[in-house]
């Protein structure tokens, strides 16, 4: 094993170098590794090399931190600390690119992409390969090949001229060669004048080069400005018309900078507004009211029964419209509408053969729950979940179309930003909207490979804007059960201060900026913190009213939110005629009479009305229900196909005489009864359209009460977020993992004594089943670990240090130091024994 004083000549034998704190850190930061649990440390190593393994841990690095792997990947392999600060802060210096150097070499480090000393600094060889300058992948850098690998396919003859036009001694051959031209390049000095010697027509050729892209055109025969730089060897040919600026050149135009703007500290988000925290939660407030009301109309919209499911799944555009005009909304907005009520698990499709989508029994009983409790589920649901309604109405991969509730609307950044979004929110002081491009610049500082078209800053977007529908966020800043919801609690306020400008604003300022990245919340902490905003949001919610105002208009305004039977009721017995902060109510025949149908009487209405209001109840209002009442029943349908009768046959005359009658083919049965070649329904909207006033009723003769049928699915389950890779192991399972892995170590690398019997380095030690008997039984006496070879039931075949107990019946009881735990194994699945070496 290494120890301070020797340096690791691996990536393997840095990690056997680290104590189990460091290695939790590297398990927790790229969970990938520890699925499933390597055997020992020279896996973990390799598993740690993987391409899959490194892209995903360079997609998670910000840019600072890119920016130095960036730089290693363009210096000499291994190199010195001093050599990577002077490719990160230049010849000049800068003091914040030196300061965060430390931080930034700590992350490459922790995630094991660099390894070794500060003199002897190595990038994991994969990261070199996916950063280093190619042809077919450019760097970021924008540096081209070295010297020595531009030169690679030119002649002895050739390399030697470079040298003579470049003023150096010429050498016997060409690695020195190279090399004479590489020094003189890196030498500052003497690359100084000889760049000062050269026209400036040359030198702008080379300027235009010097950031990026390295390569160029040229000629069978170049201009003499083109020609002079090819003499000396400042532009190399690398194929037939095209040149390119060696690295080494470009570092000394560039001041030794590996990149042209170098980021060490992040963007801050900017306040463009600050309000009055109560100001901020009140306009929350009323948003987070609204959103529970627009929920419970598209549900309540849906209630017997919504649009049927398209073939591929979700909602068709139409229904999709169809949904937006229901809920006066743009589409964008009834498609989040639909996606929340969807991911909160109160939205689903029923499952039949002619399937539709409906309520779902969840829906009930999240009905009958306090508001801030409904709200709390909700935006819970909202912020974990990994399906982005802001998709909806583009296209996949396969250029299909993305819809409502369909298929291929999961992403699994979802979730994590919208998190991060509301964290860096957090950091603002309480009242402070921010500036939404700063946001965008801090999450694209954070995450800079990560690009997927983009998504992240998209993702980012779309969250402040559903933060703001939903009533986390009131006026752009956030709220109190904002924080709340991130499992944050919300600084004490001082007491209610008054505004010192129009608006409430106050003066903008700057903010200190939050730690990035804070740990996740599990399900159950972001229960615990949901259910924690919902008791901040509570007070804020207006009272629900056992009232309205009846209007001598026929409307009846609501001036708040009703208590729920009070509005079921209302609902049936008028037409919603505008929404608000007051609700506007029509009383019409047509809702008076579905009040009628629902199995009200008249006397119940009346009574209904006058418990309820807060006003008398006006004339027309109680004309218009009695009227409407009087009339209703006088007729009945039945089924023949459908029949008419009623005991006034004046009115059946009336209605065969009525030119309207005819599409129902209506004939007369006897005075009273009258036959239809239509079904019941159609009958009854048919008369209704007429002005008449027919009740259903029964085979029995038994008026019908037509009350609203609720649809609902079978019991469904809320959609689960898809991960965004393998889940961050707890400590508990680090813990475990950390032991497993020492102990395979061990087991690995402890030195064995050389036996004739023993197999080669890296194979299972092999001996009979006599001498594996007696090793083992001298063993227990004497307490010594053993190494031993074991197959189990399977068939897998694994190494391990044990310590004897007990051999007795064929069975071996040993402490094994793999497993740290006691263990029994058959005599005959072990392959053969060997003994520890003495050191």
């Amino acid at each position: 094993m290494s120890t301070p004083a020797t340096p690791p000549r691996s990536l393997a034998e840095a990690l056997r170098a680290r104590d189990d704190a460091s290695l939790a850190l590297l398990l927790r930061a790229r969970p990938d590794l520890i699925t499933p649990v390597p055997t020992d440390l020279t896996q973990l190593a390799t598993r740690a090399g993987t391409r899959a393994s490194v892209v995903r841990a360079l997609e998670r690095l910000d840019r600072f931190a890119l920016q130095t792997a960036e730089a290693l990947a363009v210096a000499q392999d291994p190199a010195s600390r001093t050599e990577l600060l002077g490719l990160m802060a230049g010849d000049a210096g800068d003091p914040a690119v030196a300061a965060a150097l430390p931080r930034a070499l700590g992350t490459l480090r922790e995630q094991a992409l660099v390894w070794g000393e500060d003199e002897r600094l190595r990038l994991v060889r994969t990261a070199r390969e996916l950063l280093a300058p190619s042809p077919q992948h450019p760097s970021p850098t924008g540096l081209g090949p070295t010297v020595q690998e531009a030169s690679a396919g030119m002649s002895p003859g050739r390399i030697q001229e470079l040298v003579a036009a470049a003023g150096l001694p010429s050498t016997h051959d060409s690695v020195s060669a190279v090399a004479a031209l590489a020094g003189l390049f890196t030498d500052r000095k003497r690359m100084a004048k000889l760049l000062g010697g050269l026209p400036e027509e040359s030198l702008d050729v080379l300027r235009r080069l010097v950031w990026g892209p390295p390569y160029g055109q040229v000629t069978a025969d170049p201009a003499p400005r083109l020609r002079r730089l090819l003499d000396l060897g400042l532009l190399l040919p690398t194929s037939p018309g095209t040149v390119v600026l060696p690295r080494e050149v470009a570092l000394h135009l560039r001041g030794g900078l590996a990149h042209q703007v170098t980021e060490p500290v992040p963007p801050a988000v900017e306040a463009v507004a600050t309000y009055r925290p109560q100001v901020v939660d009140a306009t929350a407030a009323g948003q987070a009211y609204t959103a529970l009301a627009t929920v419970e109309e598209l549900l309540k919209d849906w209630d017997e029964g919504g649009p049927t499911v398209l073939r591929a799944g979700g909602l068709s555009v139409r229904d999709l419209k169809r949904t937006a005009v229901a809920l006066d909304v743009p589409e964008p907005v009834a498609a989040f509408w639909v996606e929340l009520a969807y991911a909160a698990g109160l939205l689903a499709s029923d499952g039949e053969a002619d399937e539709r989508y409906a309520a779902t029994p969840a829906y009930d009983e999240w009905l009958e729950r306090p508001a801030a409790e409904r709200w709390a589920r909700l935006a819970e649901a909202w912020l974990t979940a990994t399906r982005t309604s802001g998709l909806v109405g583009g296209r996949d991969a396969k250029e299909r179309a993305l819809s409502a509730l369909g298929p291929g609307l999961d992403r699994s950044a979802a979730s994590e930003v919208r998190h991060r979004v509301l964290t860096l929110l957090a950091g603002l002081p309480e009242g402070a909207a921010p500036a939404a491009e700063s946001v965008l610049a801090r999450l694209r500082w954070e995450r800079p490979q990560r690009r997927e078209d983009d998504l992240r800053s998209r993702l980012a977007q779309w969250t402040l804007s559903e933060a703001e529908l939903l009533g986390v966020t009131g006026r752009g800043a956030l709220s109190a059960h904002g924080r709340a919801l991130l499992g944050a609690a919300a600084p004490a306020r001082a007491a209610a201060q008054e505004p010192t400008g129009p608006g409430d604003k106050l003066p903008v300022h700057r903010h200190p900026l939050p730690a990035p990245h804070p740990e996740p919340l599990s399900a159950a902490e972001q229960a615990v913190a949901a259910a924690a905003a919902g008791r901040l949001l509570a007070p804020l919610l207006p009272e629900p009213l056992d009232h309205v105002l009846l209007q001598a208009d026929l409307t009846a305004v609501a001036p708040g939110p009703l208590q729920r039977p009070l509005a079921d009721t209302l609902g049936v017995l008028a037409d919603v005629e505008s929404k608000g902060g007051a609700t506007v109510y029509r009383f019409t025949p047509g809702s008076v009479r579905r009040a009628l149908d629902a199995g009200r009487s008249a006397s119940d209405l009346h009574a209904f009305l006058t418990a309820h209001s807060r006003t008398p109840v006006p004339q027309p209002l109680a004309y218009l229900i009695d009227d409407v009442a009087r009339k209703h029943g006088h007729l009945r349908v039945g089924a023949a196909s459908a029949y008419v009768r009623c005991d006034d046959d004046a009115v059946l005359n009336e209605i065969l005489a009525d030119k309207r009658a005819a599409g129902l083919g209506l004939r007369r049965l006897a005075p009273t009864v009258l036959a239809a070649q239509t079904d019941p329904a159609a009958l009854l909207d048919g008369l209704r359209s007429m002005g008449f006033a027919p009740a259903a009723e029964s085979a029995e003769g038994d008026v019908l009460i037509a009350r609203a049928h609720a649809h609902r699915t079978p019991p469904r389950t809320a959609p689960e977020p898809v991960p965004d890779g393998p889940p961050v192991p707890d400590a508990t399972l680090l813990t475990a993992a950390i032991r497993a892995i020492r102990a395979g170590d061990l087991a690995s690398t402890a030195p064995r004594k050389q036996t004739p019997s023993a197999t080669p380095a890296g194979g299972l030690p092999r001996t009979g089943s006599a001498e594996t008997l007696a090793t083992m039984q001298a063993a227990v006496l004497t307490g010594e670990a053993l190494w031993i070879g074991y197959v189990n039931a399977e068939g897998a075949a694994s190494q391990r240090v044990i310590a004897p107990v007990r051999v007795e019946g064929g069975f071996v009881t040993a402490y094994d130091h793999t497993a740290d735990e006691v263990r029994t194994y058959p005599l005959h699945r072990i392959t053969g024994v060997a003994e520890l070496a003495d050191d």
